[in-house]
């Protein structure tokens, strides 16, 4: 198995159809200063299924609001468009690759949804895009999608040799597949036109280096450690990996930090699964 094959997956799988073009809109405008955002809630409006889930969201339990939002333009008035547009993106991509009820991909999204609430706290610690972090840690494991959809019988092995003699994910996918994660999702990113700054957190969530320490990057590399570590998800398989000091010390992040997000992401877990999962019950 060599990276090209993995590449012609990446571009090709029918089971890992392009995401829908509103998604695509909403993930570019990430970081954009031109942005026109009546048009892109206008969007968001008019695709049914990205409405119903913003003004779900909007008004559980989760924000606690004083009144009830009846339209997209007023969820995107009082959540502000950066927050609803994370919400929509994240939801819809759930959707859209289906199968949250099965227990091994239910297990993928409840890791990458832990990752994205633990990185909006860290990034609003750090001073950072809070809603592009939790974009970025939602998506930092899109690689595994890649792969085990695209080679089910040799990824199965990649998780039972995680489990066998504790190799970490990574390790174990380059020596059965040839190829990890990182890469395979940075390779989808970038068939996608992801934001070069989602494109790097995808592809170096394990090892971001030089600027990307104190960008967001590094808040997803922290964050897919402090969720590993608090061992939300529940996967028997997922090795802690190292949290590098450079990262966490290039964010001006502290313990009181780490605390804070910690307790933040237990907090929000479970109803953030119940949200953009659509199940009545993701706990372990």
């Amino acid at each position: 198995m060599t990276a090209r094959d993995v590449a012609f997956v990446v571009n090709n799988l029918r089971d890992l159809p392009a995401l829908p073009s509103i998604v695509l809109d909403l993930i570019s405008a990430f970081g954009r200063d031109d942005i026109d955002v009546t048009t892109l809630a206008d969007k968001m409006s008019m695709d049914q299924g990205m409405a119903a889930k913003i003004l779900r969201i909007a008004n559980s339990s989760f924000y606690g609001l004083p009144a009830k939002v009846k339209t997209v333009r007023q969820a995107v008035l009082v959540l502000g468009f950066d927050n609803a547009r994370a919400l929509a993106v994240a939801s819809k991509v759930i959707d859209h690759f289906g199968g949250a009820h099965h227990p091994r991909v239910a297990e993928f999204w409840r890791h990458s949804i832990a990752t994205a609430v633990c990185a909006r706290s860290l990034a609003r610690h750090a001073g950072l895009d809070r809603d592009a972090a939790f974009i970025a840690g939602l998506l930092h494991d899109i690689g595994r999608l890649v792969l085990a959809v695209g080679f089910p019988v040799e990824y199965a092995r990649v998780l039972d040799e995680c489990g066998a003699d504790e190799a970490t994910l990574g390790e174990a996918e380059l020596r059965i597949l040839g190829v990890d994660h990182e890469r395979a999702g940075q390779m989808l990113a970038e068939a996608w036109n992801f934001p070069a700054v989602i494109r790097r957190a995808i592809g170096n969530h394990h090892a971001p280096a030089g600027a990307d320490l104190a960008d967001i990057p590094g808040v997803v590399h922290a964050a897919n450690a402090v969720v590993l570590a608090l061992d939300l998800d529940g996967a028997v398989h997922a090795a802690v990996p190292p949290l590098l000091d450079a990262a966490w010390d290039s964010l001006g992040l502290t313990d009181s930090h780490l605390l804070a997000a910690c307790r933040e992401t237990e907090v929000q877990f479970a109803e953030a699964c119940r949200l953009l999962m659509g199940s009545k019950d993701h706990e372990r």
